[in-house]
């Protein structure tokens, strides 16, 4: 029986689809935004400004980037005072 890395992305999506995903944190953009992975099914999503989450689109990632660099920035200047 041969297996391929998408059959079993296919399985995990099922399961996610019928018991929910199992988000883990990749990514802190600042102290109250995460990004989040699945770890079964891959399926990457980030906290919106009301706090929900919705698909992570490379829009979003640009976004969060620009604001991390921000709020490191913010954070470091605040500490040096």
């Amino acid at each position: 029986m041969n297996s391929s890395p998408n059959s079993k992305r296919s399985m995990f999506g099922l399961l996610c689809a019928a018991f929910g995903h199992d988000y883990i944190v990749t990514r802190k953009v600042t102290n109250h935004i995460n990004e989040y992975k699945c770890s079964h099914c891959g399926r990457e999503v980030a906290e919106n400004d009301s706090g929900h989450l919705e698909v992570l689109t490379q829009k979003l990632k640009n976004t969060n980037s620009n604001l991390a660099t921000f709020f490191q920035k913010k954070n470091r200047r605040v500490s040096t005072l």
